[in-house]
């Protein structure tokens, strides 16, 4: 019931030969296989409504699934496939922020519009007028944590682990120690969790004697030696962490070790601001979604917008680079700024006991 590349099929296969509108979403099917389906299955919610409602003015929409593998490389051979085919007008990826920066000039010299939903890095903005996210950059993200911990929880000194393999890592890094430094905190220390180097326990030496906070900003690739971190901790140091950690293995590894934890996400389905969306989307996978199912519908509805308007390459990124351009989407009001970037405030989550999950802790808004 939950497998989102099945109903894309059967949508698919129930447009047969007739005209169609194509766009194309490729994932990391091969090594992020939860992420992957969790992206999937917005698009595939958000096709399954369009083409039920009657298509884009008559029209139905077709998806394409295409699997990077999450790999620079190979992404990019699959983004020059997808410009050179003209039938696809638009695309819906990539996953990391370090694949869609190897493939955004890709699609940016070949003039097809691809939405992001879950590539945060701040590098993106300023890769062309053909890339957009429909997930906020890490400049909303690290206000967001930075605030937390030194306006709540009154910690100034910052124990930061990341991975500096990761664009995503690297950015989200980079922005919170000027967010820090900003409003008189500092990073006391920078663990790079790639390194052969890397000892959790030197780690935990550290953000002790300094009582600062472990913020965890390293990428899926690299969570679980963070989960290691957590459970040497114990629950002694106040923990913050990025959206990469929002993940079932987070509750189901980490479990108690991992409560109290803080995440900044673009959206959660107990704080959201559309009710609609949580409804359809439960009655459809007979379950929660989470932010990366969100944004990617989120994706989908943008392109359509933009094939509503101008069924065209350059019809759809002049649409979404319009400044009066919005539409209510499963995570509120989307809009553009000239950046191509979301603009929205991410949504404070953290780890408590709870029955939603079937690991007895839950991911729940901060109050």
């Amino acid at each position: 019931r939950n497998d989102p590349e099945a109903l894309i099929y059967l949508n698919n296969a129930r447009i047969a030969n007739n005209d169609a509108y194509s766009i194309a979403v490729p994932i990391p099917a091969g090594t992020e296989i939860t992420t992957a389906e969790e992206i999937l299955r917005g698009v595939a919610q958000a096709q399954n409504e369009i083409n039920q409602q009657g298509g884009i003015n008559g029209v139905p929409l077709k998806v394409f699934i295409a699997n990077d593998n999450n790999n620079p490389d190979t992404a990019k051979q699959i983004a020059q496939d997808l410009v050179e085919n003209k039938d696809i007008l638009g695309v819906v990826g990539h996953f990391s922020s370090g694949v869609t920066l190897a493939t955004a000039p890709i699609y940016q010299d070949g003039g097809l519009v691809a939405v992001s939903p879950t590539s945060t890095s701040v590098a993106i903005s300023s890769v062309g007028n053909y890339i957009f996210r429909t997930v906020p950059s890490d400049r909303f993200t690290s206000s967001a944590i930075s605030k937390y911990a030194l306006e709540k929880i009154n910690k100034n000194q910052a124990v930061v682990i990341y991975n500096s393999q990761s664009a995503y890592s690297r950015s989200l890094k980079d922005s919170l120690a000027i967010d820090i430094a900003n409003n008189g905190g500092e990073v006391a220390l920078e663990a790079d969790i790639s390194q052969g180097s890397f000892n959790p326990a030197d780690i935990l030496a550290k953000a002790k004697q300094d009582r600062g906070v472990l913020v965890f900003l390293n990428d899926s690739k690299t969570v679980d030696k963070a989960y290691l971190v957590m459970q040497l901790n114990n629950n002694q140091l106040p923990m913050l962490a990025g959206d990469s950690f929002y993940k079932p293995q987070t509750l189901q590894i980490g479990a108690d070790k991992a409560v109290g934890l803080i995440l900044a996400v673009p959206w959660h389905i107990l704080g959201n601001t559309n009710p609609d969306f949580p409804k359809t989307s439960g009655s459809l996978w007979g379950g929660d979604v989470n932010w990366r199912t969100a944004m990617a519908y989120d994706a989908v509805k943008a392109l359509t917008a933009g094939l509503k308007a101008d069924p065209s390459r350059k019809g759809i990124q002049q649409t979404l680079s319009q400044s009066s351009f919005s539409f209510e989407g499963a995570s509120g009001k989307v809009r553009f700024l000239l950046s191509g970037e979301r603009n929205a405030p991410v949504q404070l989550v953290t780890v408590q006991p709870g029955k939603r999950s079937p690991y007895g802790y839950d991911f729940v808004p901060l109050k």
